[in-house]
């Protein structure tokens, strides 16, 4: 069946980005509908061999971050390489690059040169730390943000040391604030015809994902605190034991409270004047907590998430990944792509119901070269 053009269709993007921020910046453009080549160094993209496992000797990693490109391989520190860049440029609307800063213009094909050449090209650079200031221009990698911009500092459990956050969370962020520049700046190109630079930074990003803790620091002074799987604002928002297996209950308000109490066989909780309202349950969090497990020592975690959530409190068993990806509403959100060739990946969490994401082929292996005709059967699952 032929695929629905995306929201991006038309859109040519050049993407010249290596390892994480860039390339999924890349992939979510592809995904929309933008005709994307993926051009790397001619040793590859260093994450095809971050590994195991590996498939067709490319890593997973690679896999998870790099479908609907075409893929070229051109060496830019030659004359030809930047020839050929040149000529690829001149055919695109988007670049996106993660060269350490100062490269490209060494090269003589940085931003200043190729803007003047290419008025309409909007140029996104995903960095460490931006080009300038008392971190300018040095290399950045997620873990050493997250350590930097106190993202592991508010990360573990109370008693325990700071801890880096299980997924490249800032690398991520990082490649969708890329996407969200990207898209800003064709807007914008929309009213003048001039494309612009963007930029987004790790470390910008990383600071951005503070929330609530910087606004809490903002407005009394007090240094953030690790709280484990507890929010640092409301209670209970906390993993809780049961009878069997744990699951995180999220209230937010007054009568979800009441609700959670009313499951779990102790109504008059609610009115408690150390729990009534929110304010008072998470100054009283510790008593709280001793009192909640202690009545849901009788359910069954996941019976009792069952029974919270259709009571109206958010609820949910921990899941691990590979079952959190086998769920039913994994599926009926065509959150799994699977394509031929065995090709399987997550989908795109953003929904269009025009111009929807598809999925119309699969990252390639070295030597492979993408035919348009050849996959344009191709789909999500």
């Amino acid at each position: 069946m032929t695929q629905p053009q995306g929201a991006l269709a038309g859109i040519r993007v050049l993407d010249i980005s290596r390892i994480l921020g860039g390339p999924y910046c890349g992939q979510i453009l592809g995904d929309h509908g933008a005709d994307v080549l993926k051009v790397e160094p001619p040793q590859g993209d260093d994450t095809r061999t971050w590994g195991p496992p590996f498939k067709d000797g490319v890593a997973s990693y690679y896999h998870g971050l790099n479908r609907n490109k075409r893929v070229q391989h051109l060496d830019f520190s030659t004359d030809e390489g930047r020839e050929a860049l040149l000529a690829l440029v001149a055919e695109a609307d988007v670049l996106i690059e993660n060269f350490k800063t100062g490269t490209m213009e060494r090269w003589g094909i940085g931003y200043e040169t190729l803007s003047e050449r290419f008025p309409r090209l909007v140029w996104c650079r995903v960095s460490g730390f931006g080009a300038d200031g008392p971190l300018g221009a040095l290399p950045g990698y997620d873990a050493a943000v997250q350590a930097m911009t106190g993202i592991m500092s508010i990360n573990g459990e109370a008693d325990g040391g700071p801890l880096r956050v299980g997924l490249p969370v800032v690398d991520m962020v990082t490649g969708l604030n890329a996407v969200i520049g990207v898209l800003l700046a064709l807007q914008e190109r929309n009213r003048s015809g001039r494309g612009q630079f963007v930029e987004a930074a790790l470390y910008d990003s990383g600071l951005s994902l503070l929330h609530p803790h910087a606004a809490n620091w903002f407005m009394d002074g007090t240094a953030p605190r690790r709280t484990g799987n507890a929010h640092p604002n409301i209670y209970p928002y906390d993993a809780l034991a049961t009878g069997t297996d744990p699951v995180f209950v999220a209230v937010g308000n007054d009568r979800q409270f009441a609700s959670l109490c009313r499951c779990i066989g102790l109504p008059g909780l609610a009115d408690d004047p150390l729990y009534r309202t929110a304010g008072a349950r998470s100054v009283h969090r510790a008593g709280l907590k001793q009192e909640l497990e202690a009545a849901m020592a009788a359910f069954d975690g996941r019976a009792l998430v069952e029974q919270l959530m259709a009571a109206g409190v958010p609820a949910a068993p921990v899941l691990p990944v590979d079952a959190a990806l086998a769920h039913p509403h994994t599926a009926h959100r065509r959150m799994v792509v699977e394509m031929d060739g065995g090709y399987r990946g997550i989908g795109a969490p953003v929904k269009l119901s025009r111009t929807p994401a598809s999925y119309r082929h699969a990252p390639l292996t070295p030597g492979e070269r993408f035919l348009p005709d050849a996959v344009a059967g191709a789909s999500g699952s």
